[in-house]
C-alpha cells in the first residue's frame, strides 16, 4: 500500500520513498542446491488455463500440462528451465469435454482425466486418455489414445484430480466438494477399454480438491484446493492419516500440483495466462519414506516443514521470514522519513 504524501506529490524525493516502500529488496539464498527446483513460467501463450501437472521421469525438468475445458485434445511439454513448450501432443480420434488432470503411470504412460463437470456433477459417464509418455519431444507430435469410460458407484461426480499410484498403476480420482463431503474413488484393478469401469468411494477427503499427486514412492498423497492442501500417509491403498498441511503459494486460480522426482518439493501451478509453477520444499513428516532420514526430524511434525517458497524463488520459510522482517524495517525508516518532510515543509510554509 503506497503512503499517501500531501504537498509532496510532485517531489522527487517523493516519488523515491514510495518507490523504496514498495520496493521491497530480495534476499538471496545462500547456499542453494545445485538440484533444487526453480520457479518457472508456463511461456506458451496458448497454455491460457493450465488446469494439470505432471513431472516426467523419461525428460527430467519436463513438466506435463494441458488446459481446462473447450481447448481442444492438447497436452503441452514444459521444459522447466526456459518455461518454453518443446513439444504438443495431439490425442487423435477424441472430442474431451473438460480436462482437469493428468498423471504419470508406473507403465510409462500418461494419463489424461476428462471428468469436471462444470454442471455440479450431472454427466452419467466421464473419460481418462491413456498415451505412452514420448520418447523424444520436438515439435507437434500425434499419438491415438486408449480411451476408458468411467462411473461412480455413488453417482455423477465433478471431479478435477486424477492419480495414478506409482507402484501398483491403479487409478484413482478424488471429487471435488461442494455440498457435504469430497471423496476418495478407486478405480477396478484393472482399467477395461470396451466396458465401464466403475469407481468405488473409499475415503472421504473434505476439501474443495483442485487437483492431487502421489509422492513418486507411493507413501505420500497430497490433495490441493485453491488456498490449502493435505497430505496423507498412504498404505494398503488407503489414506491412513492426514499427516499435515504444506505450503500453498497464493495464485491467481491455483489449479495443479505435482511432486517433484525426488519427492522433496511440491510444484503448484495456476491458471491464467503466462501463469508461474512454484515449488514447496517438504519436510518432517511431509517428507516420503524414500527421503533421508536425516531430513525427517527437520520442521514440526505435522506441520509444513519449514514453510517454503510461498513466492516464487522457491526458497524456504526462514528466508520469507527475514524478508518480511527486512521490508517491515524499511517501510518504518520511509515512514519516519516522511514525517519529518511534512514537518519541515510546514515550518517553512508558517516560517
Amino acid at each position: 500500500m503506497r503512503p499517501c504524501l500531501p504537498g509532496l506529490a510532485g517531489s522527487g524525493i517523493a516519488a523515491a520513498l514510495i518507490a523504496m516502500s514498495v520496493a521491497v529488496p530480495a534476499v538471496a539464498d545462500e547456499g542453494t542446491a545445485a538440484d533444487t527446483p526453480s520457479a518457472f513460467t508456463i511461456e506458451d501463450a496458448r497454455v491460457k488455463e493450465s488446469s494439470g501437472l505432471a513431472a516426467s521421469r523419461a525428460h527430467p525438468g519436463i513438466y506435463w500440462t494441458h488446459n481446462d475445458s473447450g481447448d481442444g485434445a492438447y497436452v503441452f511439454a514444459v521444459d522447466s528451465r526456459t518455461g518454453r513448450t518443446v513439444a504438443r501432443v495431439t490425442l487423435e480420434g477424441i472430442d474431451p469435454r473438460d480436462v482437469e488432470a493428468i498423471s504419470l503411470g508406473p507403465d510409462g504412460n500418461l494419463y489424461l482425466g476428462d471428468t469436471g463437470d462444470n454442471l455440479g456433477g450431472t454427466w452419467p459417464e466421464v473419460w481418462i486418455y491413456r498415451f505412452a509418455e514420448p520418447k523424444e519431444l520436438k515439435g507437434e507430435i500425434t499419438v491415438t489414445p486408449t480411451r476408458y469410460t468411467v462411473r461412480y458407484d455413488d453417482g455423477p461426480r465433478d471431479a478435477e484430480s486424477l492419480m495414478v499410484h506409482p507402484k501398483t498403476g491403479r487409478v484413482y480420482i478424488v471429487s471435488k466438494k461442494k455440498s457435504g463431503k469430497g471423496a476418495l474413488y478407486e478405480a477396478p484393478e484393472t482399467l477395461s477399454a470396451s466396458g465401464v469401469n466403475t469407481f468405488r468411494r473409499v475415503a472421504d477427503i473434505n476439501t474443495w480438491a483442485t487437483d492431487a499427486a502421489f509422492s513418486p514412492d507411493g507413501t505420500r498423497l497430497v490433495v490441493r484446493s485453491y488456498f490449502e492442501a493435505r497430505e496423507y500417509l498412504w498404505k494398503d491403498g488407503r489414506p491412513v492419516k492426514e499427516l499435515g498441511r504444506p505450503t500453498v503459494p497464493l495464485q491467481r486460480q491455483g489449479e495443479s500440483v505435482t511432486f517433484t522426482l525426488d519427492g522433496r518439493y511440491l510444484m503448484y501451478g495456476s491458471e491464467g495466462a503466462r501463469s508461474r509453477v512454484t515449488p514447496v520444499k517438504l519436510t518432517g513428516e511431509l517428507l516420503p519414506d524414500s527421503a533421508p532420514e536425516g531430513d525427517k526430524g527437520a520442521g514440526r511434525s505435522g506441520g509444513g516443514g519449514d514453510q517454503a517458497a510461498s513466492g516464487d524463488d522457491g526458497g524456504g520459510g526462514h528466508d520469507r521470514d527475514r524478508d518480511l522482517a527486512v521490508g517491515a524495517g524499511l517501510i518504518a525508516v520511509v515512514t519516519a522519513l516522511i514525517v519529518a518532510l511534512r514537518r519541515l515543509l510546514r515550518g517553512k510554509k508558517t516560517g
